[in-house]
């Protein structure tokens, strides 16, 4: 009898965790607009060093997390670098082709000398 149900009980507990995620997802705004994420991640973003100072303290230990890095860049200037890397390569790719294959011309011959 044990043996059938313990997959019934994995199978629950792994869709309970999910649905949990789920809605906690959901009721916090993440899944919302971009409004409702952006606080969402403010609130996060003020509410997680406090928790792990806390736990910190409960387990007793006493070393000093590093401060996370401030990475300040921005998506539309990185999409439009590759953007442009993308545009060059193309525009370079035939004169580079005929460059490569003359660069292979001459390789053969100087094999077969």
């Amino acid at each position: 009898m044990a043996p059938k149900i313990l997959p019934l009980v994995k199978l629950a507990t792994k869709v309970t965790i999910a649905g949990g995620a789920l809605y906690i997802a959901c009721d916090s705004g993440l899944l919302g607009s971009s409004e409702q994420g952006s606080v969402a991640l403010d609130k996060a973003k003020a509410a997680l060093p406090p928790a792990i100072q806390d736990w910190m303290k409960y387990f007793g230990l006493e070393a000093q997390l590093p401060t996370m890095p401030k990475i300040e860049f921005t998506p539309v200037q990185t999409w439009n670098s590759g953007v442009r890397w993308t545009i060059s390569s193309l525009s370079e790719a035939p004169t580079k082709a005929t460059e490569y294959s003359h660069q292979g011309v001459q390789y053969l011959k100087d094999l077969t000398k």
